[in-house]
């Protein structure tokens, strides 16, 4: 009972988080699908629409063009009759496979990446704090020695989760700190170890090698491990989040995304985007500042919670945002 009234609560504050992006996204919407007929301006206005709500435009050019297509397939003739299919167009462009979340279950070490500022080291804390939660052995490892503040942001982090940390000093050598870091999930049987990494995009080259040696060392020095690499990027900005993960999906191997700051955007299409255009999963959203603020990704809720006041009749309402047909 405890789970799903939390459940509940996450999804009451992303709706309430994703209101901006909803009341455009709604109002279009309204306009869009009052037209008479389905022609080149309602596509056109559709399209508007989506890339306002950050979707981005090879995005929405994908739901567009599978729009086309069910309204060729199915003879529709109405633009109100394309309301749920296109729902359930951008639902199935977001779905997460039940296999995304097996490394918490394995013996892993995650690879945290993301620039600073984007809440990379908080989200570190909130999962130690979840999986200690949930009776996980967990441990920290403070590699992004670049900055003497990260070091300190996740050792506080790490008293409020109540885990341990291996940390060195600022600008020791972040390959060092790792190594350490498995000889020491090795020796006390760790379940997950939580690195957070340096975010110099600015010198892909170093931040390519720094990221080499430390997979090198794992899987030399810890080959039974799982290998988790996620990017932590900001909802607020938009398109610019879009273009740091692909930028770091040129400089290592992207296993999942965690979108923060979701809460209060007007930009929430850009989870859609970030998902849809580079072919990582979106595994973790973040809509404040309190632990259970961070949840997995769950792409049925996230769309429902756009389109959640789509219509004032609460049974269209229930058939637009309901199972996947």
């Amino acid at each position: 009972m405890a789970e799903e009234k939390e459940k509940k609560g996450f999804f009451a504050r992303l709706k309430a988080g994703l209101a901006k992006t909803r009341d455009n996204i709604v109002e279009s919407f309204t306009d869009v699908f009052g037209a008479s007929h389905i022609d080149d301006d309602f596509y056109e206005n559709l399209e508007e629409t989506f890339i306002m709500a950050d979707m981005g435009y090879e995005t929405t050019e994908k739901v567009i063009e599978g729009l086309k297509q069910k309204v060729e397939d199915s003879h529709i003739k109405e633009p109100a009759a394309c309301k749920e299919l296109v729902i359930n167009i951008i639902k199935n462009q977001m779905s997460v496979d039940d296999s995304a979340y097996d490394f918490e279950n394995k013996k892993s070490v995650v690879l945290v990446i993301g620039v600073n500022g984007v809440g990379k080291t908080t989200t570190i804390g909130k999962l130690a704090a979840q999986y200690r939660q949930r009776g996980k052995k967990v441990l920290m490892a403070a590699a992004d020695t670049f900055r003497a503040a990260a070091i300190d942001q996740l050792k506080t982090w790490a008293d409020r989760a109540q885990v341990d940390i291996i940390s060195h000093n600022e600008g020791a050598d972040p390959a060092a700190v790792v190594y350490d870091a498995v000889a020491a999930a090795k020796a006390r049987d760790t379940d997950i170890l939580l690195v957070d990494t340096a975010g110099r995009l600015h010198n892909k080259k170093n931040l390519m090698d720094e990221l080499a040696k430390m997979r090198r060392i794992i899987t030399r020095d810890y080959p039974e491990a799982n290998v988790e690499a996620l990017i932590v990027l900001d909802g607020t900005t938009g398109q610019n989040a879009l273009e740091q993960a692909r930028q770091f999906s040129n400089v290592t191997e992207l296993d999942g995304i965690v979108i923060t700051k979701l809460d209060g955007t007007a930009k929430g299409g850009i989870a859609i985007a970030i998902q849809a255009e580079l072919d990582v999963p979106v595994k973790f959203i973040g809509v404040g500042e309190k632990i259970g603020d961070l949840q997995r990704f769950d792409p049925q809720e996230y769309v429902n919670a756009l389109f959640a006041d789509f219509d004032e009749d609460r049974s269209e309402i229930d058939m637009l945002i309901g199972d996947d047909m």
